[in-house]
């Protein structure tokens, strides 16, 4: 199963980014890494959806969020 859902994501990730060297030519880059980056978003919650590891999102703890916010600090 998590074969498909790895299929899934590098055919998602392609035509992310085949759509966006159509689509979005006259819109600054920055704006298009955001475009992408929602769309990306969309399909990676359709994808929890599917799955349905939704539940799992209250079972995080705290310093996990922690560590993961902290790595992303500038």
């Amino acid at each position: 199963m998590w074969v498909m859902f790895a299929i899934g994501s590098a055919l998602f990730a392609g035509l992310t980014s085949i759509l966006a060297k159509i689509g979005i030519k006259e819109i600054d880059s920055t704006v298009a890494t955001a475009i992408r980056t929602i769309v990306v978003l969309v399909f990676s919650w359709v994808m929890v959806l599917v799955v349905g590891s939704q539940d799992q999102i209250g079972t995080i703890r705290f310093q996990t969020f922690v560590f993961v916010f902290k790595r992303l600090s500038f």
